[in-house]
């Protein structure tokens, strides 16, 4: 069994639309998951299942367009990328509340930088298929523009590293 995190693309926080939690585990288990659990209400799944990467992500992405009647992007990470994710991530003395991760659902293209614009001085490190951004004057007031982080959906370090957690407790001991 691989243990997997699907991370789903503007769910519950505008633009593809609601889904409570509960109803996603239910979604889940009626895709033959297991150990099948949610965090927050942000569209955060961790789960196992005998299928390779494309297929759970195939299934879960047509399930969900069923219920939205359009696809919310699904972005898939197994155990052992979030765990190599956590294991370089930039920014480390940075307040984890400044530093987002885009998950994107390939790798970033390789002038991704270049079209950064930065006014608050914030800083991007590219990792393959995710971008971390650190804002130092917080978020919310930010007027970074990145097209790159277009088609990706973002998690703060601290969300990215309970789903880390997540992942590790429903892992088959080695």
């Amino acid at each position: 069994m691989t243990v997997f995190v699907a991370l789903l693309r503007a769910v519950n926080v505008g633009g593809t639309g609601k889904l409570p939690m509960a109803d996603l585990r239910a979604m889940a288990e009626k895709l033959c998951f297991e150990n099948i659990a949610t965090y927050i209400q942000s569209g955060n799944l961790v789960f196992s299942t005998d299928l390779g990467a494309s297929a759970a992500r195939a299934r879960l992405d047509e399930a969900l367009t069923g219920h939205f009647g359009k696809s919310p992007g699904v972005i898939l990470r197994s155990l052992s990328e979030l765990e190599a994710l956590c294991g370089r991530m930039p920014f480390q003395d940075a307040s984890p509340s400044q530093v987002l991760v885009t998950f994107l659902p390939e790798e970033a293209p390789s002038n991704a930088l270049e079209d950064m614009v930065a006014p608050d001085g914030e800083e991007a490190v590219v990792l393959g298929t995710e971008i971390v951004v650190h804002y130092p004057k917080g978020m919310g007031r930010s007027k970074l523009k990145f097209p790159a982080l277009k088609p990706g959906t973002a998690r703060n370090v601290n969300t990215v590293r309970k789903l880390l957690d997540m992942a590790k407790g429903i892992a088959p001991e080695a």
